[in-house]
């Protein structure tokens, strides 16, 4: 199983990234993919282009609501394990679960716990798990991922931007948060990048995978509220996700290749 998780500040285009992502692995014959929109802000399912059923947020609150009176013959994580399950959205190329709000008032602890074990056991079920996380890190943060092979971190092309991608950065590391690989995408790019970006990019000491244009096709799908899946393989910045999972790919393989030299 491969984990790509997706970071970034508001607004920089993450939730498009990952859905541009399931649809790149999809073209490459991925067999089964789970994607996990981890934003409590909840539209990922929007540009797939599927209808969403219960989040993961609701069922916690509804087992912290319930927690003396779960079914008969039934343990609480067989029970919140059951409910994680029946909220999946099955589709032919990918499954979806949604996180949903964050937490209320009162203590979640235990609930996020099993939450974070039963995400891990579901995760097993396939080859890639893709995460549209939020702008905070905060499911990241909470360890209900544990280990991720890419850190997507996805910024504007503007030095502001990467200064707050540079702080996600250190924050993980902060955490320890099991991260593998790291690289910053910035969106809605034009090449050549302006010396003070270069420069910003330098200083917060971040790997750029590369750019990725703006694309009207999909801002004006996306504005207009429609699912921008359907018309991905004709999308300009689609072509340019294409290049940049692929120069991915051969990085890692160069990577894995040179850490089997040293042995």
């Amino acid at each position: 199983m491969k984990t790509i998780a997706i970071s970034g500040k508001g607004g920089t285009g993450k939730s498009t990234v990952a859905t541009m992502i399931i649809r790149w692995l999809t073209n490459k014959g991925a067999r089964s993919i789970l994607a996990v929109d981890a934003d409590s802000n909840v539209n990922l399912n929007q540009l797939l282009g599927v209808d969403l059923k219960e989040t993961v947020g609701a069922i916690r609150e509804e087992m912290r609501a319930m927690i003396s009176n779960i079914p008969g013959g039934m343990s609480k994580p067989q029970f919140l394990e059951y409910k994680i399950q029946t909220s999946l959205v099955e589709q032919p190329q990918f499954d979806l679960l949604a996180m949903g709000r964050p937490e209320g008032p009162g203590c979640y602890c235990y609930a996020n716990n099993l939450l974070r074990d039963i995400l891990q056991t579901i995760s097993q079920n396939y080859e890639y798990v893709v995460i549209d996380n939020e702008a905070g890190m905060e499911h990241l943060s909470r360890r209900t991922t544990n280990k991720i092979d890419y850190l997507l971190i996805i910024s504007d092309p503007f030095p502001r931007g990467i200064q707050i991608s540079g702080k996600i950065n250190r924050l993980l590391k902060e955490l320890d948060t099991r991260v593998a690989r790291r690289y910053l995408i910035l969106n809605r790019a034009r090449n050549p990048l302006p010396d003070s970006v270069r420069k910003s990019i330098q200083e917060e000491n971040l790997n750029l995978l590369g750019l990725i244009p703006e694309d009207k096709l999909l801002m004006t799908r996306d504005q207009a509220g429609h699912p921008i899946w359907p018309i991905l393989n004709k999308s300009l910045a689609f072509k340019a996700l294409d290049r940049l999972m692929t120069k991915l790919v051969l990085r890692e393989e160069e990577i894995i290749d040179n850490e089997h030299r040293t042995y």
